[in-house]
């Protein structure tokens, strides 16, 4: 049985699609990347549990609905490059969700978020009318383990919004759907650090990112995502 704390929410009454993609994904037996599907709005603070069938894992409601799966997955782009401090400092202080938010307690991009709770990880474009993103992030001790270590899935919640940016939120509100990461090393208490989005390809309702997490020039995670865009009010 897991449960997903409330904490660890995106929209205000579900589950952060990072934080719970890479829940699902801690459940795969794989040393490379992995690939988590959600299939509907995550619960929070209600029991869930587990199903497994050959390589897939399955995430279900008491009920029996499946809620995500994830299995071995593979990457279909190269990484986003490092920003520069400068693009870091740049996409932060122009980030969207400053002035207008749809979810605004969300645990990764929240500004109604207070340190050391939610992330504050507040990703903007590097340059104005830019598809890529970029924030610095420096992860507080409320965000690790008794080690000082990121859980990889807080690792994963890292990584996702600023994929979801590169649509802007504000203009496209949009829900992750689909999450194929791999954390290389998780970050430590302190430890300064920048994470970056990038716009792959957009179609009608649908937005492919990447992301990344840096540490200087040494990539710590990446993921490759699918968002979808939603009418915010059936979110709330």
């Amino acid at each position: 049985m897991v449960t997903i704390p409330a904490r660890f929410n995106g929209p205000t009454s579900s589950g952060n699609g990072g934080y719970c993609s890479g829940l699902i994904a801690t459940q795969v037996e794989h040393d490379g990347p992995r690939r988590s599907t959600l299939r509907q709005p995550p619960p929070l603070d209600v029991p869930l549990s587990w199903e497994r069938a050959g390589d897939t894992v399955r995430l279900l409601t008491a009920g029996g609905a499946v809620v995500g799966e994830g299995s071995p997955g593979t990457f279909d782009r190269e990484a986003p490059p490092a920003p520069t401090a400068e693009q870091a400092r740049a996409g932060a202080a122009a980030y969207p969700g400053h002035t207008s938010h749809p979810f605004g307690r969300c645990f990764t991009c929240g500004p109604d978020r207070d340190e050391g709770d939610g992330l504050r990880i507040f990703s903007g474009p590097v340059e104005p009318g830019s598809l890529t993103t970029a924030a610095p992030w420096t992860p507080l001790a409320g965000h690790t383990d008794h080690d000082g270590v990121v859980p990889e899935p807080v690792v994963w919640a890292a990584i996702d919004c600023a994929g979801g940016w590169t649509a802007d939120f504000t203009q496209h509100p949009t829900v992750l759907g689909r999450m194929t990461g791999q954390v290389l090393r998780p970050p430590r208490v302190g430890e300064p650090c920048v994470v970056t989005g990038r716009q792959a390809a957009h179609e009608g309702r649908t937005f492919l990112t990447d992301t990344a997490l840096y540490a200087g020039d040494e990539l710590l995670a990446r993921s490759e995502q699918v968002w979808i865009e939603i009418d915010p009010a059936q979110f709330a």
